[in-house]
């Protein structure tokens, strides 16, 4: 199961306001990840490695999927990689990692809602199936009153506009809650629930200004829940080691029994990383960068000029980029960004150049660039032309 743009921003993350008791009991159930992120703050990309277990740069999409954008996968999916291996493999609702969905390898595509169908006609087959909800993308419905103790992130400025939208933001994660719930419960009456490996993730951060499309936390840290009562996943357990979201796909293909496809990056959730790597291409505009987490500091390289921190065109239209578009429309500062991520957790102090922490910079800079190397990130050969600068090419 997934969802857009919601980061971690549920209950069962510490998230007091947030309306979510049917993933808070997945979570009681099963296994929460502390540490997981995305290793990319944009839907197309960041999904794509979901589905493949490969970085952006190497599974195709480095930009959006849709139309004007028209990035596509180079490498299989993971609906035909479980049809390869005898499943059944279902998709529930949208995708967004291609303009051609027939090509993913789904034995069927529905609406969302035909969970409960599907699972009373596969008794005894094995399943693949993607159910992505849509209830957390802008734009938002308008919102109500804002609950009680509604929790505003420190990066956000602290206006009136930021309330609205938050509010907002709840309201559409308890939609999307009960829509989780329905398939929880259909997963139940088929009596498959203690059988199911079921995984609950979204594809990046919050849409807000300074996370959705920033490699810095708050747009590339996701929520993952696990449950398998079957195969001991269970119990509420807390899992604090940081994971990947392309590590999601080998622990559904060990789990299952199956090999993992060479060529997938991704390792097991269990092995758990001392670091993660994140990069950005393309979103609205050409803006290449990445970066290596490690549990104390971050390194971002910025490899473009452009404004301090994108802010795609459906959160432009919110109230918080319109109270005051200057504090995010400014010139980018700084090619390198360190952050001390335990003493500056909102990565608002660049420590880049500082001689007190060069030895820390001079590291993280060649594991980044090792990590470039090791996984043929074509940016080391120059810009990446888009499939828009292709066609326009080509006509």
């Amino acid at each position: 199961m997934t969802t857009h743009d919601i980061g971690r921003h549920l209950h069962c993350y510490g998230h007091g306001s947030v309306v979510s008791p049917n993933l808070d009991a997945l979570a009681r159930d099963g296994v929460r990840f502390a540490s997981c992120f995305a290793t990319a703050p944009q839907c197309s990309p960041s999904r794509a490695s979901l589905a493949t277990g490969m970085y952006p740069h190497n599974n195709g999409v480095m930009g959006l999927a849709h139309s004007g954008f028209d990035w596509e996968m180079r490498v299989p999916h993971a609906a035909a990689v479980f049809a390869g291996q005898g499943f059944e493999s279902h998709l529930f609702g949208g995708q967004h990692v291609t303009q051609h969905p027939e090509r993913l390898g789904f034995t069927q595509i529905h609406p969302a809602g035909a969970v409960p169908e599907v699972l009373a006609r596969a008794e005894g087959k094995r399943l693949y199936l993607e159910i992505n909800f849509e209830e957390t993308h802008r734009p938002y419905p308008p919102a109500g009153e804002p609950p009680a103790g509604l929790e505003i992130p420190g990066y956000l400025p602290d206006i009136p506009e930021a309330v609205e939208e938050m509010a907002a933001v709840e309201q559409a994660i308890a939609a999307m809650d009960a829509a989780a719930g329905r398939f929880l419960e259909a997963l139940e009456h088929a009596g498959r629930a203690r059988e199911a490996f079921v995984i609950f993730t979204t594809d990046h951060g919050l849409a807000l200004p300074r996370a959705k499309c920033t490699l810095y936390d708050p747009g590339i840290e996701v929520a993952l829940l696990a449950r398998w009562p079957a195969g001991g996943v269970s119990g509420g357990g807390l899992q604090t080691q940081m994971v990947s979201n392309i590590d999601i796909l080998p622990a559904l293909l060990v789990a299952a029994g199956l090999p993992v496809p060479d060529g997938v990056e991704g390792t097991p959730l269990s092995d758990g990383r001392d670091a993660i790597f994140a990069e950005k291409t393309f979103h609205s505009y050409y803006d290449p960068m990445r970066c290596v987490r490690d549990a104390r500091h971050k390194y971002i390289r910025n490899f473009e000029s452009a404004f301090a921190v994108e802010v795609p065109a459906d959160i432009q239209a919110g109230p918080i980029f319109r109270a005051d578009p200057s504090r995010y429309s400014r010139d980018r500062p700084s090619m390198v960004e360190l952050y001390d991520l335990e003493a500056d957790p909102l990565e608002m102090q660049n420590l880049a150049g500082r001689p007190d922490v060069a030895a820390i910079e001079e590291e993280l800079a060649d594991r980044l660039w090792r990590w470039m190397r090791e996984t043929r990130d074509p940016l080391l050969d120059g810009p990446i032309p888009s499939p828009r600068y292709r066609s326009a090419m080509e006509s």
